[in-house]
């Protein structure tokens, strides 16, 4: 398990270092610094509070991390799909956002939910399974 943390560690310190090189082609960094910010304030004020209320409102027991981590998910999701999905209609050039992404969006989270019910039924079945100590 500490090789994986450390491959991980190791991993994220690469992408950071990508990011601070890409980062210093930027010529007003004002931008990119708000746009930070927003995110950092938007997550901890906004997000991760949201996503601990609903999984300790809607899910009792050893369902509440999975439920927990398919909201992080499903969150993600609609964070990335919220450009194309609030656009305000068609454009001039159809192949500028030429795919049907609320259709797509919806897929994406219908196999959120799906993984979740699966990972959940086998945590089940995995319990039923064990013999009692």
């Amino acid at each position: 398990m500490k090789v994986v943390r450390v491959l991980a560690g190791a991993g994220g310190v690469a992408l950071m270092g990508v990011g601070v090189a890409l980062l210093a082609d930027v010529r007003d960094a004002t931008g990119v610094l708000v746009w930070l910010g927003g995110a950092i304030v938007l997550h901890d004020v906004v997000i991760a509070p949201l996503v601990l209320l609903v999984g300790l409102v809607a899910v009792r027991g050893r369902a509440r991390g999975p439920v927990r981590g398919a909201l992080v998910v499903a969150g993600a999701l609609t964070v990335v799909a919220l450009p194309p999905l609030l656009r305000p209609g068609r454009t001039a050039n159809s192949s500028v956002l030429p795919l049907d992404y609320p259709r797509n969006w919806l897929l994406a989270l219908v196999a959120v939910a799906a993984v979740t019910a699966l990972c959940l039924a086998a945590r089940g079945l995995a319990r039923r399974r064990r013999p009692p100590t």
